[in-house]
């Protein structure tokens, strides 16, 4: 069973307009505080003035501390900013349906609900029966964080994705029917190009036909959100912000990698590649974006290699091994680069939301001498490695689009 709740106290935009100017990335998918400061230039009013209030300054050069008490003291002032302000209204024990439509398949809108899930349900080593399943370890000082922004706004600001797998449809149906039935109460076209439009449910009846269909869901998974979820967990709140959706609405990019050879010579790093991979130089390549799982392109000196695991190289009836990244960070970035911790500075990971393009602009402008594409995680492995309780090998999912900040925000009491 999985519970779902109306948010008691919903802060939300008063029109489209608004919906633009507050919403945001969230705070996880920037690749630098530059670009965080640029967006806030360009969106003064948006919820990043709240999340990464240390960006919001008039010179970068001048930014506080991340997560300091200057930044949380201005998080918390921020906040109040935006309750007080003509684009933000309160509504009181919300549902909602939340569309997200990608130019990348703009034929198939991602369908969701969105309310509070329970603290109580997540699966932890206390709560071993937990029906909602985390996907990764949690990260202390970083739950930690998240669990320091909520306190300074007394609110939740982001939300975190849960996917469920609505085997009879009848979700995804219910969802539609509601969606269909009236004009969305706002909207908003992030970056990115992705639509984002929101339908505000209040309605007893309609939100009891929901509530009892996520009640007959055995489990949800959590897609993105696991360090948001924890921190509501850590501070004793009985609900975190969410939206569920059905997986097979999910997308889902790679998660690629930058590198130094710290030291390795290029032939020596393909010499050693070669013990777990087969190893083929895809000539005349300028971009390199795997096809298929267990497929993994390099680039280096100015070429791309394709790689495919040899067998042996991961154990098949292990689904979190079975995984690219792991078999990444296993074979590659531990055993030929020597880097074992994958929480190691000298790694950098990007999102789905950077291009093969990226990479090799990176690794040719000499930021980085080594570049690792991965074709997207399936929902059939995500699910799988959910299933036998197991994490994802961090790093490794990167569902898009993207659930947007500020567009459904929940004041606490």
């Amino acid at each position: 069973m999985v519970t779902l709740h109306p948010v008691s106290r919903a802060l939300v935009p008063v029109d489209s307009e608004a919906a633009h100017r507050i919403s945001a990335p969230n705070y996880d998918e920037f690749q630098s505080d530059k670009e965080i400061w640029d967006l806030i230039q360009q969106k003064p009013d948006n919820v990043l003035r709240i999340t990464m209030a240390h960006c919001h300054t008039d010179d970068l050069a001048n930014a506080c501390e991340e997560g300091g008490p200057e930044a949380l003291k201005h998080s918390g002032e921020q906040m109040q900013e935006l309750i007080k302000s003509s684009l933000s209204k309160e509504v009181q024990n919300l549902l909602w349906i939340y569309e997200i439509t990608s130019p990348k398949r703009p034929d198939a809108p991602q369908l969701g609900v969105g309310g509070y899930a329970a603290t109580k349900e997540i699966r932890t080593e206390e709560t071993p029966r937990g029906t909602i399943i985390r996907n990764e370890g949690i990260r202390p000082e970083k739950a930690n964080g998240r669990a320091q922004l909520i306190d300074a706004t007394n609110a939740y600001i982001g939300t975190v994705n849960l996917a469920v797998k609505d085997s009879s449809g009848s979700l995804q149906t219910t969802m539609e029917s509601i969606s269909n039935g009236r004009d969305c109460s706002y909207e908003a076209i992030d970056e990115a190009g992705n639509k984002h439009k929101v339908w505000l449910v209040t309605d007893s009846a309609e939100q009891k036909v929901l509530i009892d269909l996520l009640a007959a869901e055995p489990a949800a998974y959590v897609a993105d959100g696991n360090h948001r979820s924890a921190a509501a967990a850590a501070l004793g709140k009985d609900y975190f912000l969410t939206v569920f959706f059905p997986t097979k609405q999910l997308g889902l990019e790679p998660y690629n990698r930058l590198l130094p050879l710290n030291g390795v010579s290029a032939e020596d790093f393909l010499a050693q590649a070669a013990e777990n991979f087969n190893v083929a130089e895809v000539a005349g390549a300028t971009t390199y974006r795997p096809d298929s799982v267990h497929k993994l392109g390099v680039y280096l000196t100015g070429k791309w290699y394709e790689l495919t695991p040899k067998a042996g190289s991961y154990d098949p009836e292990n689904a979190a091994e079975s995984i690219d990244a792991d078999i990444v960070q296993r074979h590659i970035i531990d055993k030929i680069l020597g880097m074992s911790d994958n929480r190691d500075k000298r790694i950098n990971y990007v999102g789905g939301n950077k291009t093969s393009e990226y990479l090799v602009e990176r690794v040719n402008n000499g930021d980085f001498e080594l570049a690792i594409s991965l074709a997207p995680v399936t929902m059939d492995q995500f699910v799988d490695v959910c299933d036998q309780n197991r994490f994802m090998p961090p790093k490794s999912t990167w569902f898009d689009p993207k659930v947007r900040s500020g567009l459904v925000i929940a004041l606490l009491d």
